[in-house]
């Protein structure tokens, strides 16, 4: 699953484009983001530049915060704890796929 800070009918939209196989939950309010410590604002400056780029985050979510979350993989056991998390303030970083896959096995091997 994935945690959007796009507000629901937006997220519909992006899981018909792009034929998504996976649940996508949105976070419009930041409160998911803010609670595991990954919310971040912009800038007004920042802010302005987005929307120079085509990005206008008040319509994406609904609201007027300013805030994203940094990009981030958490990988939570069957118990509901959160065993393994990766984040980087770069959303151009990404965990490799291989590290990810090797992180939930070993989980769930001590599981």
């Amino acid at each position: 699953m994935a945690i959007s800070p796009d507000r629901p009918e937006k997220l519909a939209q992006s899981k018909r484009k792009n034929e998504l196989g996976y649940t996508l939950l949105s976070d419009s309010l930041m409160r998911a983001a803010q609670a595991y410590g990954i919310a971040f604002r912009l800038s007004d400056e920042d802010e302005k530049a987005y929307r120079g780029y085509g990005v206008d985050l008040a319509d994406a979510s609904g609201e007027t915060h300013q805030q994203l979350p940094v990009p981030s993989v958490f990988l939570v056991d069957g118990g509901g704890v959160v065993r393994w998390v990766y984040s980087n303030t770069d959303y151009e970083v990404r965990p490799d796929n291989a590290s990810v896959l090797e992180a939930a096995r070993k989980i769930a091997a001590d599981s």
